[in-house]
């Protein structure tokens, strides 16, 4: 086991790395550290954080490619208190952000487990994780395409190569096992180290993954497209879509054979919100009534974005999915006398504004249905071999004996759960063995990455490493709703029905059909 001594930069040889040019190397103990204030993330697919503090030598690289006049940095934690337990947990980022800030909990959360943690910025050294404003473009009308390659790709499996060096250089010895932990972004990069470097990671979790960047966008842009193509002079107000939600929670509970506030089989729910237009919204203080343009709006949320003749472009969220709340497809401002305009997140907007129209002044309120079309397109034309992770073609993943595992909230209110969905259905055309190697679980209730009535899987973590370092596969996951009741999930395409006593049960009592 090293001593401090090894931490120093001149006792850590720079990586080396085939394109890449490393050019700067820190390195300094941290004793006793533990995160200041609240983490920004939770741990995603394990138990709460602890609360305990660690030992750490912390190592950042910078390197650039030459030519490119780039610069990205390489953030490294490797333990000392607790001993090393000869694995690396590489953490994923979340929005815009490929790593280290929006990453801070899933390094600590490694750390305490006794992994070598790392994560990348990926060249972007933006504090805005909800928009590309400050790199996208060179000029107007000129996308940065390297910065985006760098954010996409390259950044990351530079990093992942260099932890590996830095592993060696400070323990004298390599991995026993490399493992990828992330989520939404995060999860993203985990399916484009399956595709494209399968060799790196023996496991990856890699929940509500991004893999579709360019549809998922549209699809969480479209409720807002339909509200302004409407041209209104008032905007419906939240409490419309909030009682149009729990409307179709009522109606369509139950698919699973318990009552519990959920929706379980999202593709049996036919719940139509039209039909209750003029009827009264459960609003606090106000008398106020269901509009047509808020049942229009959730119906957008709810069949997917589609092109002006109805013809399906991508898929929808869940009936769950709570649309007015922090991020929300259907957010909005509302002033004191109750009037409302909506509130559209630079999350989603700026892939058109600053990628597909490459203008920051673009005015996408003024949208027709198929400029938005055209646009979608237009995205897709451009940037799948960038950014898009959605390739089937797994098999030299599974090829080295890598391990992928999933699960995507059914309420999740930024990224649908059906792209996830038909990927997992593309995999299997080309690999019917998919599942001695890719496993894929629907939680119903569960918002992005965290939070949602549902609960999501914390077992997924002890899931992984369990298949990977001793071949026993996850049949199940377990989740705890907000009532602190358990109920199970099935791998797709199977579901969890109830066979218990609805006023005391257990995941136990649901069996995988």
């Amino acid at each position: 086991m090293p001593n401090w001594s090894n931490c120093t930069p001149s006792a850590i040889p720079f990586p080396v790395v085939f394109g890449a040019e490393f050019v700067n190397i820190e390195a300094r103990p941290v004793l006793d550290y533990i995160p200041p204030g609240p983490p920004s993330l939770s741990w995603v697919n394990h138990p709460p954080l602890p609360n305990t503090t660690v030992d750490f030598c912390n190592v950042t690289l910078t390197h650039t490619h030459p030519g490119k006049n780039d610069t990205l940095r390489t953030q490294i934690w490797l333990p000392i208190s607790p001993e090393w337990n000869h694995r690396m947990q590489m953490a994923g980022g979340g929005g815009w952000s490929a790593g280290f800030d929006a990453s801070t909990s899933l390094v600590y959360g490694a750390l305490t487990d006794g992994y070598v943690a790392s994560t990348v910025d990926g060249g972007i050294r933006s504090e805005n994780g909800l928009s590309p404003a400050a790199w996208a473009l060179t000029s107007p009308g000129n996308v940065n395409y390297d910065a985006l390659q760098n954010f996409a790709v390259q950044g990351l499996i530079d990093g992942a190569l260099a932890t590996k060096s830095v592993i060696k250089s400070f323990y004298g010895q390599g991995v026993d096992y490399a493992y990828w932990n992330g989520c939404s972004q995060g999860g993203r990069q985990g399916y484009m180290f399956a595709q494209r470097f399968p060799d790196v990671f023996d496991g990856i979790a890699a929940a509500a993954p991004a893999i579709n960047w360019n549809p998922l966008f549209f699809s969480s842009m479209f409720p807002q497209q339909v509200l302004m193509e409407l041209k209104l002079e008032e905007f419906p107000h939240p409490c419309e879509y909030e009682t149009l939600r729990q409307a179709a929670i009522a109606a369509c509970d139950g698919g699973d054979g318990l009552i519990d506030g959920l929706i379980a089989t999202p593709e049996t729910c036919a719940f139509d919100p039209h039909k209750l237009v003029g009827s009264p919204a459960n609003c606090s203080g106000e008398s106020l009534v269901i509009s047509k343009a808020a049942a229009l709006a959730m119906d957008a949320v709810w069949k997917g974005a589609r092109t002006s003749n109805g013809s399906f472009l991508w898929y929808p969220h869940g009936f769950e999915t709570e649309v007015t709340m922090g991020i929300g497809l259907l957010a909005s401002v509302c002033s004191n006398n109750g009037t409302c305009v909506p509130s559209r997140s630079t999350l989603f907007t700026d892939w058109i504004r600053y990628f597909i129209k490459k203008d920051p002044n673009y005015n996408l309120n003024n949208m027709t249905r198929q400029d938005w079309v055209s646009a979608f397109k237009a995205g897709k034309r451009e940037y799948g071999s960038i950014i898009g992770t959605d390739d089937p073609d797994l098999g030299e993943f599974r090829a080295a004996g890598g391990k992928l595992l999933t699960y995507h909230g059914l309420a999740d209110g930024l990224i649908p759960y059906g792209g996830t969905r038909d990927y997992y259905e593309r995999v299997s055309v080309l690999d019917p063995s998919l599942r001695d190697f890719y496993r894929y679980f629907e939680a119903p209730g569960a918002a992005h990455c965290s939070g949602g009535s549902g609960g999501h899987p914390e077992g997924v973590w002890a899931a992984l490493v369990k298949w990977v370092e001793h071949g026993v596969a996850p049949e199940t996951l377990v989740v705890k709703n907000m009532a602190n009741k358990e109920r199970l999930l099935c791998p797709y395409p199977k579901k969890a029905v109830f066979a218990g006593n609805p006023s005391n049960y257990t995941a136990q009592d649901f069996v995988c059909k």
